[in-house]
């Protein structure tokens, strides 16, 4: 599946867009589903567009030991795979502190406590943009 970004740089209908825009909008609502029925705790979406082009959606979550990190991690995945979406790469389940799940379109982070309040990624992609650098004088 295409980001909204690859679509655009390709020169591809806006309606197409505006189709992958809603799709990652049903399986970001469908990842938060499947993240709260694996008792994911404090889950958190965060929109990225216009912060970056490395997918539309960020999803964090916590996990309350490094076992339940990892079912969360495994379950995400299967649930992908078992709806379509393919097989999400998928990094960290070694330790299982911090597990990435890459979808191409949304990033699900699923942290132990400690780890994700050490990184706290929800503070820096959260944060606007900083504007451009004046040019006037």
């Amino acid at each position: 599946m295409r980001t909204a970004l690859e679509g655009a740089r390709q020169g591809a209908p806006r309606t197409e867009l505006l189709s992958e825009g809603r799709e990652s909008a049903a399986l970001l609502k469908q990842i938060v589903h499947w993240l709260d029925e694996a008792k994911a705790e404090e889950i958190v979406t965060i929109d990225l567009a216009g912060k970056s082009s490395i997918g539309d959606f960020m999803v964090i979550a916590t996990g309350g030991s490094d076992r339940h990190v990892g079912a969360i991690a495994d379950q995400i995945g299967r649930k992908l795979k078992e709806n379509g979406f393919g097989n999400p790469r998928v990094e960290g389940l070694e330790a299982c502190d911090w597990v990435l799940i890459d979808t191409g379109d949304i990033i699900v982070h699923v942290f132990r406590d400690e780890v994700r309040e050490f990184y706290n990624l929800e503070k820096m992609w959260s944060a606007e943009r900083p504007g451009e650098p004046s040019t006037s004088h």
